[in-house]
């Protein structure tokens, strides 16, 4: 790869988009690409899974110890992937997104990425709010793309497009832009058609959908991506082409999200869908003599 290529990563809490993007850097990672993942959560547990379950220190961690060699800020993780976690303030005291910023501005201005010079930099972003440190790799243009992870949850979606918001907001000074939506946890023709839906509306585009599957949780329980853990599984395979698309796709879209009303309007219009779907699935159950 002769160019460097960084992408962000957001979703909402709980959504998968950590379990997403550990399972993309060890899908890159198996396509032959070096990788770094800085997890930008103040969980701090956003490469766990890449490490056998095994949490690193953060570089805020590092940084409040007055511990100044900053070499010891990356750990390799499976396959090689740089792993880097940013970390947040000590509970209770400070904002998380000033942490994230002093961590990424740390690690840009002493030169650490430089020095390991990976093909793909990948930031995984918590994505229930888009202000403040949270917001700093679409808005200083640090990531030259932005993935949002979503289920066809409501909150979820409310989340992807406040996101939208803020690329909107910075796309006219130099910020990221949108490579694509990926759908996760899809278990019904109706989730799928749902995002799509949304996608379209927002005149955006879905780059994957990641079915719902119980080898990723068995996977995680034993700290470990579906990459490493089921390499041969279905699941896996899905990531590797999540990982295939996002080193193919050039689109860069500047999302037209919806306002606040619209979005409850567009949310409510699918009601009927989901319980038509739900009836025909509880019809076809008991045809077969299934039924409870």
């Amino acid at each position: 790869m002769s160019k460097r290529k960084q992408i962000a990563i957001y979703g909402k809490g709980g959504i998968g988009k950590s379990t997403t993007t550990s399972n993309l850097s060890a899908a890159l990672s198996d396509l032959d690409y070096s990788v770094m993942q800085v997890g930008c959560d103040p969980k701090n547990d956003s490469t766990n899974t890449l490490r056998k379950g095994k949490p690193i220190p953060t570089v805020m961690d590092t940084v409040r110890s007055g511990y100044n060699n900053l070499d010891n800020l990356i750990f390799e993780g499976y396959n090689g992937v740089y792993c880097v976690e940013a970390g947040g303030p000590e509970p209770g005291v400070g904002c998380a997104g000033r942490g994230i910023i002093a961590a990424i501005e740390l690690l840009d201005n002493n030169g650490i990425i430089d020095s390991y010079d990976p093909d793909i930099v990948i930031y995984d972003v918590l994505g229930d709010v888009v202000c403040g440190g949270f917001a700093m790799p679409i808005r200083q243009g640090i990531a030259e793309q932005v993935y949002t992870v979503t289920s066809s949850d409501y909150m979820a979606i409310y989340a992807v497009n406040n996101l939208f918001k803020g690329i909107l907001k910075y796309s006219g000074s130099g910020g990221a832009l949108l490579g694509g939506i990926i759908g996760n946890s899809i278990g019904k023709v109706s989730h799928k058609d749902m995002i799509n839906d949304f996608s379209e509306k927002t005149e955006t585009n879905v780059i994957e959908y990641i079915p719902r599957s119980s080898t990723v949780t068995l996977c995680e329980l034993d700290g470990v991506t579906t990459i490493e853990g089921a390499p041969e599984s279905q699941q896996a395979e899905v990531y590797r082409q999540l990982a295939r698309n996002v080193i193919a796709n050039k689109n860069a879209y500047i999302p037209k999200p919806f306002e606040a009303q619209d979005l409850s309007d567009w949310a409510a219009s699918w009601v009927s869908n989901m319980i038509k779907e739900e009836k025909i699935a509880q019809e076809g159950i008991q045809s077969n003599g299934g039924g409870v």
